[in-house]
């Protein structure tokens, strides 16, 4: 997506000047220079960017900066907090609770991808345990509830809605009734659109919300309008008591900056993004995390969390047990692998690993990777019961066992040799999570919020950890995050 190359520039700048051999003032300026180039591509505006880079250069002081100060780490963090500040989306939003009845009513100008994000919203909840339900409130365009069915029925979702009645609020209450009388906990109410504000579709709105008082308004927005995400969000905000804010369409459009900082600006919360047409491209907006993979630092919490979601509660202890017992087996690798594959778009799992997006997932090659990690797996798929959990690193240092393997999954001996170093990299990094605390209840997210900076320093890749200004300047980078939150990177 355009955000990861945002990323990928703003990290380079930081690498650039990590590297330089004396930090002064022309590296700073040069350092901010480029992060300013990378911002304004994404659509950023002008002002934002200035105010940042003078909040950074009041913050870093290089004149009045001690000797002993670490300079590079000083930046580093003043550059992370400033894009925090940015793109902070103001008080957080309503949140719903499972098992407890909850309405959500979303609104959009037509061609926002307002339907869609509904059904996003909906499988989102579902895989947390909830029992969503949908209705088609929209009567206003023609195929509308058409297209609400086929993406309900994909996803396995009940929906209400009706070809004849032209009432979008009696279609609305009707539906609230049958989802009530079902017991759903999240019931959704997707509204009409309109191709611009006009006081029709804000009349309207308020109609559906009077019928149906829901507990939180969600203003849908396309994301390829970059600055212009500023006027609208407040529009909709002032005449729709929007709570909530998500912005679509941000896999490819190189204002996605531009539309996420200028609806922060209006101190909405942003609740999630979505990154592509699939079900699954969706992602929780938070903006500690966002920031932290937008620079490659990754989301360890966030990615313990999709784990969660996809290894069975009472199978959680023991993969817990395993990836802290420092011994990494081609089979634990194998499991890993299926989880990764199960856990939605590749660009945005790998995102979240420190240091992976770069080193298993090239930029713009997603498709080549998931092919390299199916290949890897059908070559385990020939190794006996024996050489999957064997913990010997001199194993395959027989050519025999690698020329079999080759043989019987229909590979080259280069590309066993291949899948055999990418596991022992893997080995060498889940090796330093031994001795990590393991939460009683074998909660995934829990055992994130238990890494500490010790931890982090020895997973993170070693240029990485540099930038940061070693092991001092990751634990002052963990404090900022709060620690003690299920998204936050550690305590």
């Amino acid at each position: 997506m355009v955000l990861a190359e945002l990323g990928g520039r703003i990290s380079r700048a930081l690498q650039e000047m990590t590297n330089a051999t004396v930090i002064d003032e022309k590296v700073l300026t040069a350092c901010l220079n480029e992060i300013s180039r990378a911002l304004f591509q994404a659509d950023v505006q002008l002002k934002m960017v200035q105010t940042m880079c003078t909040n950074i250069k009041k913050i870093v002081n290089l004149e009045d900066l001690a000797a002993g100060h670490n300079k590079r780490r000083i930046i580093q963090q003043a550059v992370f907090n400033e894009l925090c500040s940015m793109l902070d989306p103001g008080k957080p939003s309503f949140s719903p609770q499972k098992g407890k009845p909850s309405v959500i009513m979303f609104v959009g100008l037509q061609g926002s991808g307002k339907t869609t994000t509904c059904t996003k919203y909906a499988y989102h909840y579902q895989k947390k345990g909830f029992k969503p339900a949908l209705i088609c409130a929209d009567t206003f365009r023609a195929g509308a509830f058409d297209q609400l069915k086929q993406n309900a029925t994909k996803a396995n979702i009940p929906f209400y809605g009706s070809y004849t009645e032209t009432d979008p609020v009696k279609i609305a209450q009707e539906g609230l009734e049958t989802f009530r009388a079902e017991k759903c906990d999240l019931i959704i109410v997707d509204t009409s659109g309109r191709h611009k504000q006009e006081a029709a579709l804000f009349e309207e709105m308020r109609q559906v919300a009077a019928a149906t008082s829901p507990d939180l308004v969600i203003f849908v927005m396309d994301g390829s309008i970059g600055q212009a995400a500023f006027d609208q969000a407040q529009a909709f905000k002032q005449s729709a008591s929007v709570g909530a804010v998500i912005i679509t369409k941000m896999d490819g459009h190189a204002k996605g900056g531009g539309a996420l900082s200028a609806v922060a600006a209006t101190k909405s919360p942003v609740i999630f993004i979505g990154t592509g047409e699939h079900i699954d491209e969706f992602e929780t907006f938070e903006t500690k995390p966002f920031v932290s993979r937008l620079l490659g630092m990754g989301d360890w919490a966030g990615f313990m969390d999709r784990i969660q979601e996809v290894v069975p509660m009472d199978q959680q202890p023991e993969l817990i047990q395993k990836l802290t017992d420092g011994n990494f087996t081609l089979r634990l690798m194998y499991e890993q692998f299926q989880n990764i594959m199960s856990m939605g778009p590749l660009n945005q799992v790998m995102s979240m690993i420190p240091g992976f997006s770069s080193e298993l997932m090239p930029k713009g090659r997603e498709k080549e990777s998931q092919a390299k990690i199916k290949k890897f797996m059908t070559m385990m798929d020939s190794m006996t019961s024996a050489e999957l959990d064997s913990t010997n690193p001199k194993l395959f240092a027989e050519a025999s066992r690698v020329m079999r393997v080759a043989r019987g999954s229909g590979r080259s001996v280069r590309d066993v040799t291949e899948m055999l170093e990418e596991y022992k990299r893997l080995a060498k990094l889940w090796s330093k999570m031994k001795g990590l605390k393991i939460p009683k209840k074998g909660d995934m997210s829990a055992m994130a919020r238990n890494m500490n900076a010790q931890h982090m320093s020895k997973v993170l890749p070693p240029q990485m950890l540099k930038q940061m200004g070693g092991l001092g300047g990751l634990q002052n980078l963990m404090k900022q995050f709060g620690g003690g939150g299920p998204k936050d990177m550690g305590k």
